[in-house]
């Protein structure tokens, strides 16, 4: 008798591994897409998955539904680790009934969802997903939106990363809109909430899948997908990296990594980096590369306005969000999508106790109407907001332009920022010598005999302008930045400055919450 019953349980697991059996396995595979299982094999550390509610099944009679009964109702529940921590999972299985979400479906997420709480642990969910199950109405769309509560609830609690791994579409795709990364494999995966065909029957828009929410287009056009990668494995491998410089939970630090790195390692390319005429370009993120440990700059949103960077790094093995305006694009101004993306960024790295770094070199905010219309007050303002709300560590490093409300935003030492340091060849001042001297000087310029007399006149006083207010030194002496220092130093300078702030606390005063201006 007990031989039967060990016989049955195997046969149970076995049937509840086969999902919706081996016909719709081979074609998620002919799709170039593993199975609900295999992905969460290839996450996880090898052996250390333990599955929730493997034979959990719905309870739907209607439209006969009670001839559709699979084990696990389409997604896969559980708990593992990754390099030795725990996290929590589930993996949405598209060969049951198209990984449609029933009110049991929902029942596994939330589960896992309220353990990762109550544990401090990261939530991952990976989503491949037709939607809601409509043979089940509002009960899959009150499942849904008890999903929406708790990533919420959890928000700035415990770390939320989304994979997009196949369809996500209609109410689906706010939960992954609510979590703190979304991450999309190119060709495979899709995100919208009216697809195509609704989309031309109300707008008469002829679009595809792709075109409409596609990888590359939320990677690239609305900032919805913080990582694109080219197949699964490189998405799977992707979240392991980026977990690796995040901490379990918002009361912990992230995890200190070794690195021979030397601390006090000189850079002397930085001594050159910054080109002599001041509107020619250069990569911030050569700068960023030079500091760092071993080079390594795990960047998020690369696509997605890339005048301002965000990602993350290590300093002395201490894992830091980096903020930086690249002059190689839009020549480091920041607009209305940058500003977004770096308060989405700063307030994640204030959240789970991640100093921030930030390289300045901004000309000021990207001027036009398009920019106006867009929001660029309130956009702006979220940034301003974001650096000022934030308690981590903050450090500043002025590699060269710092100008007018711009460089305010930029974590200066009036919103908090805790050391502030400026190289030789910083600008900080309203705006640039020569705009400043067109201004001040203008009616000495309108006055002059002839144009090389005003040509003249107006490059004294840019000389002098820059001499008087553009340099560094003007706000070294007020005390605005810290010190001046030399640019191969920085990376012992920033690490030196992290080790003392480590202790770093802030008393803020009594509230519900602020009001962002979102």
């Amino acid at each position: 008798m007990r031989l039967d019953r060990n016989r049955e349980l195997a046969k149970l697991r076995e049937q509840a591994r086969l999902g919706g059996g081996q016909a719709r396995i081979d074609k998620q595979h002919a799709a170039n897409r593993m199975t609900a299982r295999e992905r969460l094999e290839y996450l996880l550390d090898a052996d250390s998955f333990e599955e929730f509610d493997m034979f959990k099944t719905h309870r739907c009679t209607d439209f006969g539904m009670q001839e559709k009964v699979y084990p696990g109702d389409g997604v896969v529940t559980g708990y593992g680790t990754i390099d030795g921590r725990l996290v929590f999972v589930f993996s949405q299985d598209f060969t049951v009934l198209g990984g449609s979400l029933s009110e049991t479906f929902a029942e596994k997420i939330c589960k896992v969802m309220d353990m990762a709480l109550r544990n401090g642990a990261p939530i991952i969910g990976l989503n491949d997903s037709g939607g809601a199950r409509i043979q089940e109405g509002i009960e899959s769309l009150a499942g849904y939106t008890e999903i929406f509560q708790r990533n919420v609830d959890v928000s700035g609690v415990i770390p939320q990363i989304s994979c997009i791994m196949g369809p996500c579409a209609g109410g689906a795709v706010y939960s992954p809109a609510l979590t703190d990364f979304v991450i999309m494999v190119e060709n495979t995966s899709y995100m919208f909430l009216t697809g195509p065909k609704v989309v031309k029957a109300v707008t008469h828009e002829e679009v595809d899948i792709d075109s409409l929410g596609g990888a590359q287009i939320h990677a690239t056009r609305s900032g919805v997908a913080h990582l694109a990668y080219e197949s699964e494995e490189a998405a799977l491998s992707g979240i392991r990296e980026l977990m690796s410089f995040l901490p379990q939970n918002n009361m912990l630090p992230p995890e200190i990594k070794a690195t021979e790195d030397p601390f006090e390692r000189m850079s002397v390319a930085l001594d050159h980096i910054i080109p002599d005429n001041a509107n020619e370009a250069y990569d911030i993120k050569d700068v960023i590369r030079e500091t760092v440990d071993d080079g390594i700059f795990f960047e998020i949103q690369s696509g997605y306005a890339p005048n301002l960077v965000v990602g993350f790094s290590r300093y002395g093995g201490h894992s830091a969000g980096v903020v930086a305006n690249n002059p190689a694009h839009l020549a480091g101004t920041l607009d209305n999508d940058a500003s977004i993306k770096g308060a989405r960024f700063v307030r994640f790295c204030d959240a789970f106790n991640i100093p921030l770094v930030v390289f300045e070199d901004v000309p000021g905010f990207l001027p036009g109407t398009a920019q106006e219309y867009g929001g660029i007050i309130r956009n702006g303002a979220k940034l301003l907001f974001a650096f000022a709300e934030a308690t981590v560590p903050k450090i500043t490093i002025i590699t060269r332009k710092a100008y007018g409300g711009a460089y305010c935003v930029m974590n200066s030492k009036h919103l908090g920022g805790d050391i502030n340091y400026a190289w030789p060849s910083a600008e900080i001042a309203v705006m640039g010598a020569g705009g400043a001297a067109e201004i001040l000087y203008a009616r000495e310029l309108r006055e002059a005999q002839s144009p090389e007399e005003a040509n003249e006149k107006l490059e004294r006083h840019k000389r002098e302008y820059a001499g008087n207010f553009t340099n560094p030194y003007v706000a070294a002496r007020r005390g605005y930045v810290d010190d001046i220092i030399r640019p191969r130093n920085t990376r012992f300078r920033i690490i030196k400055a992290l080790i003392m702030l480590e202790n770093k606390q802030v008393s803020e005063p009594v509230r519900k919450h602020a009001n962002m201006p979102l």
